[in-house]
């Protein structure tokens, strides 16, 4: 059974320490739980404005490119007798029509364009619209045999971006975004050429830019990919041309719809943002390191673990001081109770403080000495009450006992049998002697003569009767022992035991000491005691419980003062272990049973259960 400070203790842990680390625990989950759903809003929201903006230049650009096919410029360059001749790049303003000058205007005038040249279907020539240094156009032959020139037929005039690093050797190795689309002459829709234009990542970069500083991203990193992983752009310009995945934890899973998770990026933990541009095989990449987006977190976070950490120190610090208080204070309370409880009435609790703690251990004293003081009182009365019953005792013995020795005293004298007469003259002094003192305990060897003085008078009485023996060693004789107390049981036995016998009846009395106490047995031969009898046999038990046929054999045995009165007087000097025991059946015998303490002349003893 678990004792008080450890319930305490056991309460201490589950009602506030696991509660206080739950909520430490929960508020951390939550608190970047939170953050992570509150940056992946964020980044969709930037995702997505950033993909509208690099659409618009796409968009932009597909503008300039139609009205230079509507305008009949492209075709004119694709068309002229010798292409090779015919460089609109190198064309005089002068010479050109209203549509050619403004398709040049345009070309000239948008600052992402870098190149822009196109293929005759026709002879399978190059026309050069814008001129680039250092790049060489791959010749049609080896364009037409790659899987891009039969997308941009299936398209059907409609443009194909070419990220950076996707073809090499049609784009060249330069960061640039290159738009090819199928020309068509504008009266019968024929396919006549392949227009190829190149734009600058400038205006991407700019984009990138403004979010990055505008939209406190400035520790996002963005990529646009394709679905294969190619780095086709970063905002770092450290990762060009590489595949995005082996820089992450796990492959990226590419699908139209936006997602975010976390991840590691480059061997640091980063919430990964993913978002598909609209019409195109490209996807906008963020990472954003964990590290900077918990950063104002982290220090709240700190703040509240030191705020547990001290409410955990103040909790242990109100338990160890308060509550050990407390508990020290109540178990000190409990062992002087269990002293109490086993018979140490003088165990009194130091009162100590100003509190409750202090009127229960004040009102803990006040309650054993009205407890003793009681007690005290029902010994004293019990005491005067066994001093009453030995005075009655002695009473009923002078005239009842005297009055029948003195007549058989007088039939011996009549038939002249003077030997008898002078031992029983000399019996009844030794008992006249013995229990006229004014003593309640006396020495088990004075008991035994006296005891012995009765048997032989009772003996010279009834000669036919019965016959005893009595063993008793020193050690159990040098003992002291209430007056009057092997007499009356020894009495019942002749009187009840041997009533109506047809066998002559022993009565043996022996002695011995067992551990602390002596144990003196009475054993005859009579006709026994029922069973009903024994059960009436309680000690200290009000009249008033009684059956009317109880009330009868229990004031019976008090007028002659037998074995309850003995049993009571035993108990009520020498405390609830000892008493009178009875152990018979009917016509089997008796066998009675006196167990009290030893302790020689000159000692006191103190009962140890007056508190039961």
């Amino acid at each position: 059974m678990m004792n008080l400070r450890l319930k305490l203790f056991t309460a201490f842990i589950t009602l506030i320490i696991i509660p206080l680390v739950l909520v430490g625990v929960i508020t951390y989950f939550v608190t970047f739980d939170l953050i992570e759903k509150k940056y992946s809003q964020q980044a969709e929201f930037s995702l997505k404005a950033i993909s509208q903006n690099i659409q618009f230049v796409f968009s932009e650009m597909d503008k300039v490119t139609e009205n230079g096919i509507a305008g009949n410029v492209v075709q004119t360059a694709i068309g002229a007798v010798n292409s090779r001749e015919l460089d609109l790049s190198d064309a005089k303003q002068l010479k050109l029509n209203e549509n050619q000058r403004n398709f040049r205007v345009n070309l000239f005038s948008h600052p992402t364009i870098s190149f822009a040249f196109a293929y005759n279907l026709k002879d399978a020539t190059i026309a050069s619209i814008f001129t680039k240094e250092n790049f060489t156009a791959l010749p049609f032959a080896r364009f037409k045999r790659e899987p891009l020139y039969q997308e941009v037929v299936e398209l059907n005039g409609a443009p194909k971006w070419v990220g950076p690093y996707e073809y090499k050797e049609i784009t060249g190795t330069d960061p640039v975004f290159t738009q090819i689309r199928m020309v068509k002459e504008l009266t019968t829709m024929n396919n006549i050429g392949v227009l190829i234009t190149q734009i600058k990542n400038w205006e991407i970069e700019r984009i990138f830019n403004d979010f990055r500083y505008s939209k406190n991203l400035e520790d996002t990193r963005f990529f646009l990919v394709n679905e294969d992983g190619l780095i086709l752009y970063d905002t770092q310009e450290q990762y060009n041309g590489q595949n995005i995945n082996p820089f992450l934890g796990k492959p990226m899973n590419f699908n139209s719809s936006y997602q975010s998770y976390r991840d590691d990026f480059n061997h640091h933990e980063s919430v990964v943002s993913v978002n598909k541009l609209k019409d195109k095989q490209w996807y906008l990449v963020s990472t954003t390191s964990w590290n900077s987006l918990s950063q104002d977190m982290g220090i709240f976070l700190k703040w509240v673990v030191g705020i547990l950490f001290i409410s955990l120190l103040a909790a242990f610090l109100f338990f160890w001081l308060f509550m050990n208080r407390i508990t020290k204070s109540i178990i000190r309370i409990v062992r002087f109770m269990r002293r109490v409880e086993n018979g140490d009435l003088s165990a009194r609790v130091d009162e100590e403080g100003n509190d409750e703690l202090f009127l229960l251990s004040k009102g803990f004293n006040s309650l054993i000495s009205q407890v003793n003081n009681l007690l005290e009182e029902v010994k004293t009365e019990q005491k005067h009450k066994a001093q009453a019953e030995l005075r009655v005792l002695q009473a009923q013995i002078k005239p009842h006992f005297l009055f029948n020795t003195l007549e058989s005293i007088n039939v011996l004298a009549i038939q002249n049998e003077g030997r008898k007469v002078s031992q029983m003259v000399y019996r009844l002094g030794n008992i006249l002697r013995i229990s006229i003192q004014d003593k309640e305990e006396i020495m088990i060897s004075q008991e035994i003569e006296h005891l012995r003085s009765y048997l032989e008078i009772q003996k010279f009485r009834f000669d036919e009767l019965f016959n005893f023996d009595i063993q008793m060693p020193n050690e159990v004789l040098n003992s002291m022992i209430l007056k009057l107390t092997l007499q009356p049981l020894v009495e019942n036995s002749i009187q009840h035991g041997f009533e109506g016998i047809t066998h002559q009846g022993f009565l043996q009395v022996t002695g011995y000491v067992e551990g602390d106490d002596i144990v003196i047995t009475i054993q005859d031969n009579g006709i026994g005691i029922s069973n009903r009898q024994l059960r009436k046999f309680q000690y200290m038990k009000n009249d008033d419980t009684l059956t009317p046929e109880g009330q009868d054999i229990v004031m019976n045995e008090r007028r002659g003062l037998g074995l309850r009165s003995v049993a009571d007087r035993i108990r009520i000097q020498y405390g609830y272990r000892y008493g009178v025991y009875i152990c018979s059946e009917k016509n089997q015998g008796t066998t009675i049973q006196v167990r009290i303490p030893k302790y020689g002349p000159g000692e006191v003893y103190e009962a140890k259960s007056d508190a039961r």
